[in-house]
C-alpha cells in the first residue's frame, strides 16, 4: 500500500518564487509517497508572448528541480510538477512534467499533444512514453491534453504503468474528469489528475480553469475528488499490484482480448 495524492492550487501567473513557496507550504503537511502538481504550476499558463516563455522557463534539471530536491528528500517523497522547460542547447521551450524523488531530480516527459495556443509557444515533446518504477509502484507521465490520445495511455499501459500522474490546466468543464475515469478503466490503472483552479486575464484574453482534481481506480471509481474552485490538498491509500489485474470478467482480460493484428495503427 502507498499514499498517493495531489495538490490543487491557484499558481499566480509570472511568480515563480510565491508559486513555490505556496507549493512548499502545502505539501510540508502532506504524508504521502507519491504526489501531483498542476501543469505549469510553477509559472501560470496563460502565456502572451515568446518572450514571456524563454523568460519564465528554465532548464530541466534546474533551479526548480533543486528548490524541491530538499523537501522530497526529507519527506522521502516522489513529486511530480508542470512546468516550462526550456532546452539550453537548442533553445526550444517545452511544457514538460517532471519526476523528482527521495534522490533526487529522476525523469523529464515533454508534452506530447499540444493544445490550441501552447502551439503558438512551446515545441511538441520528443521524450518517448516511459514508465519508471519508484519500487512501491510502476508509473508514467502525462500532461493535460495528451490525455485526449488514448494511445498515449495504452503505451503506458502496456509497459507495465500502475499509475498514471496526470500535471493538468483543464479548461472544458467536465471534459478531463470524465475521459480520464475512462481512460483508468479501459487500461485498469490509477490516475491521479492535478488539476487547477481559478481564472488568468492577460493581453484581452481569459481562461477559467475548472479544478475537481481526482483520484480514479482501475474499475473507474473516484477515491477522491476536489471542488471546481478552491485548493485542495487530498491524499488517499491505494494496492498499486490491483492495477496489475486487468480482468473485467472471470472471461475476459483487457490486454489478453487485444487484437492487434486487426487495429492497423
Amino acid at each position: 500500500m502507498i499514499k498517493v495524492g495531489f495538490y490543487q492550487f491557484c499558481p499566480v501567473f509570472g511568480d515563480k518564487r510565491a508559486n513555490l513557496h505556496k507549493i512548499v507550504e502545502a505539501l510540508e503537511r502532506a504524508n504521502a509517497d507519491l504526489l501531483v502538481l498542476p501543469e505549469l504550476c510553477t509559472t501560470g499558463y496563460l502565456f502572451t508572448s515568446q518572450d514571456e516563455v524563454n523568460e519564465l522557463s528554465e532548464p530541466i534539471p534546474g533551479p526548480t528541480t533543486r528548490f524541491f530536491e530538499n523537501l522530497t528528500q526529507r519527506k522521502n517523497l516522489w513529486l511530480v510538477l508542470g512546468m516550462a522547460e526550456r532546452d539550453e542547447i537548442s533553445k526550444k521551450c517545452y511544457n514538460s512534467a517532471v519526476l523528482i524523488g527521495p534522490d533526487g531530480y529522476r525523469a523529464t516527459y515533454r508534452k506530447a499533444h499540444l493544445f490550441f495556443e501552447e502551439k503558438l509557444y512551446f515545441v511538441p515533446g520528443d521524450t518517448p512514453f516511459r514508465v519508471y518504477d519508484l519500487g512501491a509502484a510502476r508509473m508514467g507521465m502525462l500532461v493535460c491534453f495528451d490525455h485526449f490520445f488514448p494511445e498515449a495511455t495504452r503505451a503506458l499501459a502496456l509497459q507495465g504503468a500502475q499509475i498514471i500522474c496526470h500535471p493538468s490546466n483543464l479548461v472544458l468543464p467536465g471534459k478531463g474528469q470524465q475521459i480520464t475515469r475512462v481512460r483508468a478503466m479501459e487500461n485498469r490503472i490509477f490516475w491521479i489528475l492535478a488539476n487547477r483552479y481559478g481564472v488568468e486575464e492577460r493581453g484581452g484574453k481569459k481562461l477559467s480553469f475548472t479544478g475537481a482534481s481526482q483520484i480514479v481506480a482501475p474499475n473507474g471509481e473516484l477515491l477522491a475528488q476536489a471542488p471546481s474552485d478552491s485548493e485542495s490538498l487530498q491524499i488517499v491509500e491505494i494496492s498499486p499490484a490491483e492495477a496489475n489485474d486487468k480482468r473485467v470478467t472471470a472471461l475476459n482480460d483487457l490486454f489478453a482480448d487485444r487484437r492487434p493484428e486487426m487495429y492497423n495503427l
